[in-house]
């Protein structure tokens, strides 16, 4: 498989612009403070500070519904207290994953788009890698996203390169070299490995392209891969066997991230209202195809300009499926449509949409993973017409076409602000309000004070004062293969008798520890009230004659 001698030095100049964009970014959102703006930015953090900062430190505090990749890579920069309470920890995997992410999408279109034969017209798959770059790179809503500890840069560059080495492995057996092929068939598989180790998208994608590559070695005609292919299938199958195995050992059930308390269904099924769908989509595939290929398109562009998004994404892929059909791993790009199809409808997971009933903003973002599917696609279909064209000037307005529309779209993006980063925004409101006035009264604290609390929604309050998560006794303290309640667990014997073991027990209306925790060796001496958000009552212990 041979590529033209620029294309490392292209690579590299793509990474280096890549990084200029990355780090602009960061510093902007850093100054105006949004690096924590969503809440599951902010967990992810905890979760990952927790496994060395608490009072029962390990990988128990890993948990079960996320999967621990992203916590894992995040981990060693949220040691540095201020890397923490700032977020910037957090953010660093994201930032390194967005500028491999487009470094894969170049490479993606560079292996896949064959150069024609002379080098006077290997310009047209060079434009095309350009574009399907710029088209990833310069999203205002990846930009934002690729900033926070969100898990959607990291997974995409997962997914990304999985598809850079697979066509690479393709491209390599045809043309003869079976160990390069097969070396990059291991490659895929890491990657893969690591996607599904990261998001639950990634279980799709591996039997996908477990799928693909079997049938690829064993009917396709490359039986030379079959060595690389064993492996590739082995490392897919390794990411879920690991964590249905972990949810086994630690909670007695493969499927705790699934069906488990905190699992989406169970979310859900806590927040329906009777006689209601839970959310658009539910048991419903093409009103759920509808939901998330519309979060898709307002990721790309707001109003009238995602007519041309959508043209452009069909013209590539007819392109791809017509005329093209040696460019078939960029149809590998739409597996996350079939796979929020099915999460959609029969796994409890809603998207909203602020266009759509309910008129809101919930999973919005989702969208995004679409974007390496509209920028390779959209690149092929302008590779495509170009070089179907007749005559330089229709070449040109062609290229201009695809140039002039991505850019204004995103510039009217920016204008009336992303969507990913106005859901951030708007659900980020009160939860902030509220955490930044609880950070203010617990640094007034004592500095050795030990709190109760149950930190699953505004554990932010304690990561912006800058208390260590140790000083909290939280609902990640117990055995949790003791179900539903471990009387021994370091949790329920401080809810039991919260002035053994704590100075300060914060509470939220409605959660475990207002629920649980005996209120006699408690005294309330701050009451917090923030519009929309529960309110917190923040008490004193007092010793108790109550025996032990």
């Amino acid at each position: 498989m041979k590529r033209p001698a620029s294309s490392g030095s292209e690579t590299l100049v793509v990474a280096q612009l890549a990084a200029a964009v990355s780090i602009a970014a960061f510093f902007y959102h850093l100054r105006h403070d949004n690096l924590l703006l969503y809440g599951d930015a902010v967990a992810h953090i905890n979760i990952a500070r927790r496994v060395f900062d608490s009072q029962t430190p390990g990988p128990l505090q890993l948990g079960t519904v996320w999967l621990p990749l992203p916590h894992l890579l995040m981990l060693p920069f949220l040691v540095p207290r201020w890397l923490w309470q700032t977020g910037i920890g957090g953010s660093i995997p994201s930032l390194i994953a967005y500028v491999f992410s487009v470094m894969g999408t170049f490479r993606l279109v560079r292996t896949v788009l064959p150069a024609p034969d002379g080098s006077a017209e290997d310009w047209i798959s060079g434009f095309a890698a350009w574009l399907a770059a710029g088209v990833f790179a310069l999203n205002p809503n990846l930009i934002y996203l690729q900033t926070t500890a969100m898990t959607e840069p990291l997974y995409l560059a997962f997914f990304i390169w999985a598809l850079v080495f697979l066509s690479q492995a393709v491209r390599g057996g045809a043309g003869g070299e079976a160990a390069f092929a097969n070396s990059s068939l291991v490659k895929s598989g890491c990657c893969v490995l690591a996607g599904c180790l990261t998001r639950y998208d990634g279980w799709f994608l591996a039997a996908l392209i477990a799928f693909i590559a079997i049938l690829l070695a064993w009917i396709g005609g490359f039986p030379a891969l079959r060595p690389g292919v064993k492996n590739l299938v082995l490392l897919a199958a390794a990411g879920p066997i690991l964590w249905l195995g972990y949810n086994a050992a630690i909670y007695r059930n493969p499927l705790e991230f699934a069906n488990g308390p905190y699992s989406a269904r169970a979310i859900e099924q806590k927040t329906a209202v009777a006689g209601q769908p839970p959310h658009p989509g539910t048991n419903n595939l093409p009103l759920a195809f509808r939901y998330f290929f519309k979060a898709a398109e307002l990721n790309l562009a707001p109003s009238k300009m995602q007519v041309f998004w959508a043209a452009a994404l069909l013209l590539g892929t007819a392109i791809v499926l017509l005329f093209q059909r040696k460019l078939w791993p960029l149809l590998i790009l739409w597996a996350p449509v079939p796979f929020y199809m099915l999460s959609i409808a029969y796994s409890g997971v809603p998207v909203f949409l602020p266009v759509w009933w309910p008129f809101s903003f919930y999973n919005t973002r989702y969208g995004v993973e679409m974007l390496p599917a509209f920028a390779a696609l959209s690149a092929a279909g302008a590779y495509g017409l170009i070089r179907f064209a007749a005559g330089g000037r229709a070449r040109t307005v062609i290229a201009a076409v695809f140039l002039g529309f991505p850019g204004a779209s995103y510039l009217w993006m920016l204008r009336s602000t992303p969507v990913s980063f106005e859901e951030a925004v708007v659900n980020a409101r009160t939860r902030v309000g509220l955490e930044k006035q609880m950070a203010s009264i617990l640094e007034a604290f004592p500095a050795d004070s030990r709190f109760v609390m149950y930190l699953g929604d505004h554990v932010g309050a304690f990561q912006r004062a800058g208390i260590p998560l140790e000083h909290v006794i939280n609902e990640g303290n117990h055995r949790p293969w003791k179900q539903p309640r471990d009387p021994q667990g370091l949790w329920e014997k401080a809810l039991d008798h919260p002035a053994a073991y704590a100075d300060y027990v914060v509470a939220f209306a409605g959660d475990a520890v207002a629920n649980a925790v005996n209120k006699s060796e408690l005294e309330s001496v701050i009451v917090v009230h923030v519009t929309g958000q529960p309110e917190a009552i923040i008490y004193r212990t007092v010793k108790s004659n109550q025996a032990r």
